[in-house]
């Protein structure tokens, strides 16, 4: 069994790559974050779209800022136009939910979501190299573990080609999920 300090979660606010910012989320986003929501393609996979007066809601009550304001939580940004192509997340898997590599659970889970504009450039791969170079060198090593439904081709692709390797499958949210891990040592550079 690992035993780890489950508070422990990258401390940056900011980081970039050639083409990528990782920054945390302004009221410029909020169009972006509405159309990742409500788009029937995006939300495939995430239990479809959700209704475009909801999310306005949900954005109004806690604001852009506090889309991203856990530790972890990014919007991706093209780096010269600042537009929000998606968001990406690298926090701690809540015990309570299925899907671990470890007994206590609360593994650092890394998860994404792209406009479809940004599908297929290469974008979700080099935000997820990027977050999980970072927090390679500031963390211990210790499992990461990406979920996605099994059906979502795309994504498991892409976590083969990050290097997580697939565990096991199970049920939630009405469909086969797939956990996929990789140590986070792997991403130092």
């Amino acid at each position: 069994m690992v035993t780890m300090i489950h508070s422990l979660t990258l401390s940056a606010t900011e980081l970039a790559s050639d083409r990528l910012l990782l920054r945390k989320a302004q009221e410029i986003d909020r169009e972006g974050f509405i159309e990742l929501a409500t788009d029937p393609e995006v939300r495939a996979y995430l239990g479809g779209p959700k209704p475009r007066g909801d999310v306005e809601w949900y954005i109004d009550a806690v604001g852009a800022a506090g889309l991203t304001s856990h530790p972890g939580s990014f919007v991706i940004a093209d780096i010269t136009t600042n537009r929000l192509v998606g968001t990406l997340a690298l926090e701690r898997r809540s015990a309570d939910r299925p899907g671990h590599v470890i007994e206590d659970g609360e593994e650092l889970e890394l998860s994404y979501v792209l406009r479809r504009s940004a599908w297929g450039a290469g974008l979700a791969f080099e935000a997820a190299t990027t977050v999980l170079r970072a927090a390679a060198e500031e963390l211990p090593d210790q499992p990461v573990v990406v979920v996605t439904q099994t059906a979502h081709l795309r994504s498991l692709k892409l976590a083969a080609r990050l290097g997580f390797r697939h565990v096991s499958t199970f049920e939630e949210f009405g469909a086969e999920q797939t956990l996929s891990t990789a140590g986070l040592h792997a991403f130092t550079t």
